[in-house]
């Protein structure tokens, strides 16, 4: 596996979040962080979509590096845009370069604006696991999700909604939470249970200006953290039938096992993005050249997860504030994500902006959580399953 520089193992790339298409896309959604990041070295790019010779090149060295679980998750910008035909000819070269007793499962998370029959023929062969954009009831969704004419675009995802249901496919919600929802947690839920959403995820926004004050869709850390309650209180009688991600991640810290979600992992070196001319870096919300990992088309996947930057990247988790040391809850969210700690103040050794939140929602869900565990490990079902 190699050795890191202080001679520990090497932590491997243990999945890929790839931008076929960067930050190109067909939305010209008002929170997007893309639309002002002066650091991304991209953004006023004319052409980024990934060539199929970049991605042949990806998929032959990360399948033989990945071996034998490989996980490519697509993100945009808006994936789909790199077409169709890229994502077929990406399950023709898994099937040319993947080898016996290997297992390669694709995710997708799209604005859910161009699915059609095409696209769910391909989703339900080769079983892929998509998210699918939503923030709430039309008025809410179309405050801040628009296309590039400034219409709403609630009426079209939600007949890709049923569309992925007709099709009887595997899909889970995004919902950004901002100040269109995080007030309305029970008229959410509900909208969403008569949606028969059975996978949720909430997303907490919070993005600052220059002088570290919060733009005006951000969410506060007590809006945050009584929308979190309010809403295990709602799903609780639920919870064997729904999936809320962040629920299910506490619960799965509580059990000793990894979170499916790095924001609670010990440090920030699960996975690397690549953009679409092979570039790499640490973190979705790092894209920045001052953390470029190198270019997969170039480099070989063992020498980039090497690299000392991405030890260095991967240090900012410990780097929580003193506060953090001393928490009872340190041990399940470690310190947050060093996005939130670097936001409004710039330095990664903050406190996460959503502290107060984890707090309210921890002391209101871990000691009923723990109970569902202690359930399970006697041998009756408590419904906190991962897929």
């Amino acid at each position: 596996m190699g050795s890191g520089p202080a001679g520990g193992p090497t932590p491997r790339i243990s999945s890929l979040l790839i931008k076929p298409a960067s930050a190109v896309c067909n939305l010209d959604c008002a929170y997007c962080f893309y639309l002002d990041r002066e650091a991304d070295p991209y953004h006023a790019l004319p052409a980024r979509r990934m060539s199929l010779e970049t991605l042949e090149r990806l998929v032959d060295t990360y399948l033989f590096y990945s071996y034998p679980d490989s996980v490519f998750a697509f993100q945009g910008g808006e994936p789909t845009l790199a077409g169709l035909p890229f994502f077929t000819k990406l399950v023709e070269l898994q099937k040319q370069y993947g080898r016996n007793g290997q297992t390669v499962s694709n995710s997708l998370q799209t604005n859910a604006l161009l699915l059609d029959e095409n696209w769910c023929d391909l989703f339900r062969a080769y079983d892929w696991l998509l998210g699918v954009s939503l923030d709430g009831p039309e008025e809410v969704n179309d405050l801040y999700r628009f296309n590039k004419q400034g219409r709403g675009t609630w009426k079209r995802v939600i007949q890709s909604v049923e569309l992925l249901q007709k099709n009887k496919l595997e899909f889970n919600i995004l919902c950004v939470l901002s100040q269109a929802n995080v007030g309305r947690p029970q008229e959410l839920y509900r909208f969403y249970r008569a949606l028969r959403i059975g996978h949720l995820q909430f997303i907490p926004l919070a993005e600052f200006d220059q002088q570290g004050n919060p733009l005006p869709f951000t969410i506060s850390p007590e809006q945050y953290g009584r929308f979190l309650c309010d809403l295990f209180d709602l799903w609780w009688p639920d919870r064997r039938k729904v999936r809320i991600r962040f629920f299910d991640n506490i619960a799965e810290a509580l059990a000793g096992e990894k979170p499916g979600n790095c924001t609670m992992h010990e440090t920030c070196d699960s996975y690397v993005v690549v953009e679409y001319n092979g570039d790499v870096y640490p973190c979705d919300f790092f894209v920045e050249s001052s953390w470029k990992l190198g270019n997969m088309v170039v480099d070989s996947w063992p020498e980039i997860a090497r690299r000392a930057r991405r030890y260095s990247f991967a240090s900012t988790k410990p780097l929580a504030h003193p506060e953090c040391q001393a928490c009872q809850y340190q041990s399940i969210c470690h310190g947050g994500c060093p996005k939130f700690r670097h936001g409004p103040h710039g330095r990664f050794e903050d406190l996460d902006y959503f502290c107060q939140a984890y707090k309210m929602i921890f002391a209101r869900s871990v000691e009923p959580l723990r109970a569902e565990l202690r359930k399970l490990r006697v041998g009756e079902p408590a419904g906190l399953d991962r897929r």
